[in-house]
């Protein structure tokens, strides 16, 4: 018994040690991934293309424009910008000045020769301190129209910085994952803590829904239960893949893919205050806001305290939803499909299967994707069938046409690699040592060549289902599907850094579990396969 288990635990060190290497050199092509997005981001491409869609920079001008284009680079992650009252406002938080002084020299002149002699003496300081850092200090004097300002033309005194490739990964890797705790809330939020309950507020304490409900943390529920899948949620560790600008203004890219879309679904709620009302707000998700009670009777009214931001319970998936159904169905199907009619064409070589087959792989492969999906789409629109995908449809019959235009081209793909490589394996030295050892044809195709050729075609698997959870980006678009797929090329249009490099660090993510994971699978499948680097 002990000399059958040391193959497999020895096995079991080896796969060990080469998912350790694969993970850790996984990791480092990431970083490496993203630092050349944020060096083609931030230092490649003109960062003035930011403002091409911009309302507010095309009504400013002279100085206003100026600052205005310095804080959104700040905003979108170019720089660091600072002004000179930030300066002074630095100044009275460490106890240097006053908010009296701040106030006599908050104040700078229309140009320099203007200034006071108090106030000359803190511009002075300011540049002292930042150029010292490395920043750039600029002056802007008032721009005139005879006698007056002119529009925008305020005097202007700031610094700003950019931020070095190194710094930038930094602050991006080591705020990926924020783990919510009873002290992140800095305001006086009474007394801070955990607790645990059986019956969930929410549901009036009533019904059994274990819970853990904080205080002084961001979510006021770090651990709930639903009837929405998967049922367990929680709130204790939150995914910052990067916060949008433009395509969703200040939603993190990990929630714009991950939140319900469609229209409200309204229930009964019972608030903390008791009110009850038929209203689509979300309880699980409150969040901290300071003060909001106090600012808006409407919180005060159903609130007991400042948790009052919530989200609204939506009728559809998130994108990533959309697009992993969608596409899961479709590598099922191209699979269901491909495998078999694979199989035939290697054992049916030159015949009319293969012909047909070898046809097919050839349309596929030769007419570009975009005009056999408007072909599948026009086909589907004379049989009836949905060409427009609709979120508040009931009918399951607006899936039909994506899942078809992603599932064939996929089929074809799996056809011609498996037709190739059990032709490959046919032709073998070992097949034909199989049939001189008596073997028939049957016993030679599914235990031997079917076996090897499959073992490539396996290794694809995670990848395709993984695959599924970034969409597809031209059928999404052709059918109107509110998936992840137009995601990237809607911010890359709208020059939204964030979520270019968030769903970067994504796609990379799941590249490189899928490929582990394609290892995994094939190395089960097949024992013979080591991931031994020594010599044999």
């Amino acid at each position: 018994m002990a000399a059958s288990l040391q193959p497999l635990c020895e096995r079991t060190i080896i796969m060990a040690k080469y998912l350790v290497k694969r993970i850790a050199f996984g990791i480092f092509s990431i970083v490496v991934v993203v630092a050349i997005v944020m060096v083609m981001i931030y230092s490649m491409l003109d960062r003035t293309l930011v403002f091409a869609q911009d309302p507010v920079y095309s009504k400013t001008s002279n100085n206003q424009r100026t600052t205005y284009k310095y804080q959104k680079w700040e905003e979108f992650g170019y720089l660091d910008y600072v002004t000179y009252a930030e300066y002074l406002q630095m100044l009275v938080n460490d106890g240097v000045i006053d908010e009296e002084t701040k106030s006599s020299v908050v104040n700078i002149g229309r140009k320099e020769s203007a200034d006071s002699e108090e106030a000359a003496k803190y511009i002075a300081q300011f540049r002292e301190h930042y150029e010292s850092r490395g920043y750039t200090v600029e002056r802007l004097n008032a721009v005139m129209a005879g006698k007056k300002v002119a529009s925008g033309g305020q005097q202007q005194l700031f610094a700003y910085k950019d931020i070095p490739l190194m710094t930038r990964l930094w602050k991006y890797f080591t705020g990926f994952v924020t783990i919510d705790n009873i002290h992140t809330i800095e305001n006086d939020v009474g007394e801070r803590g955990l607790s645990f309950t059986l019956k969930d507020p929410v549901y009036g304490g009533d019904k059994f829904a274990p819970a853990i409900i904080g205080n002084g943390t961001y979510h006021k529920y770090l651990l709930y239960t639903d009837n929405r899948f998967p049922f367990i949620h929680q709130n204790i560790a939150t995914i910052n893949l990067g916060t949008s600008y433009t395509v969703n203004t200040g939603i993190d890219v990990f929630t714009t893919m991950n939140k319900p879309q469609g229209s409200y679904v309204k229930s009964t709620v019972s608030y903390p205050t008791g009110l009850v009302e038929e209203s689509a707000d979300d309880l699980h998700s409150a969040t901290y806001i300071a003060g909001s009670r106090e600012s808006s009777p409407i919180y005060s009214e159903r609130f007991t305290d400042d948790y009052t931001n919530v989200d609204t319970i939506k009728s559809g998936m998130s994108k990533v939803g959309y697009s992993f159904v969608i596409g899961l169905i479709a590598v099922c199907l191209s699979y269901l499909l491909g495998v078999p009619l694979g199989i035939m064409m290697a054992r049916k070589k030159d015949k009319l299967l293969d012909k047909l087959g070898t046809l097919y792989i050839v349309f596929i492969i030769a007419v570009p994707s975009l005009a056999y999906i408007f072909l599948f789409k026009a086909i589907g629109g004379n049989l009836g069938l949905p060409t427009t995908f609709d979120m508040e449809s009931t009918s399951k019959m607006i899936y039909v046409l994506p899942i078809i235009s992603l599932a064939l081209p996929s089929v074809a793909n799996l056809m011609k690699w498996l037709r190739r490589y059990m032709i490959d394996q046919m032709n073998s030295d070992y097949v034909k040592f199989a049939r001189s050892g008596g073997l028939t044809e049957g016993e030679i195709f599914t235990k031997h060549i079917l076996k090897n050729a499959a073992i490539p075609i396996i290794h694809g698997i995670p990848g395709a289902v993984l695959g599924a959870l970034t969409g597809a980006i031209i059928t999404e678009r052709v059918y109107v599907v509110p998936g992840a797929g137009n995601l990237l090329t809607q911010a890359i249009g709208m020059y939204d850094n964030g979520v270019i490099v968030g769903v970067t660090v994504f796609y990379a993510v799941l590249s490189v579990v899928s490929i582990i994971m394609g290892d995994i699978l094939m190395s089960i499948v097949d024992p013979r396969i080591s991931f031994s680097s020594k010599a044999r």
